[in-house]
């Protein structure tokens, strides 16, 4: 299984495995970590599974979707160049040690 590790605002890193297919916030809500909320259960339009992907990966992440990048512009905090929704991310064997920083809310 591809192993993600979230980093929490305060640098405090939890490595998981998240089964490949999953979405990056499918992998937190099922092992237990806190700062993703995921109130809309993954449908991109509530922004929060906001995550900030490290610059390795943006380029194996794949494209922000037109609807990604308006929920986006809600966000509870501050928006980067690196912001994705994590229920916008699959999970792939590629993507073996993604590292995402949660934001400091959510809500």
């Amino acid at each position: 299984m591809p192993r993600v590790t979230y980093l929490s605002p305060s640098g405090v890193a939890h490595s998981v495995d998240v089964r490949a297919g999953d979405s990056v916030m499918q992998g937190a809500i099922a092992n237990g970590i806190d700062g993703i909320v995921a109130e809309c259960g993954g449908s991109a339009s509530c922004a929060t599974c906001h995550v900030y992907v490290d610059e390795a990966f943006l380029p194996l992440v794949g494209e922000v979707s037109p609807v990604e990048d308006e929920m986006l512009d809600f966000a509870a905090s501050e928006r980067q160049p690196n912001s994705r929704l994590g229920c916008q991310i699959a999970v792939t064997a590629g993507l073996d040690g993604l590292v995402v920083t949660l934001p400091e809310r959510q809500v």
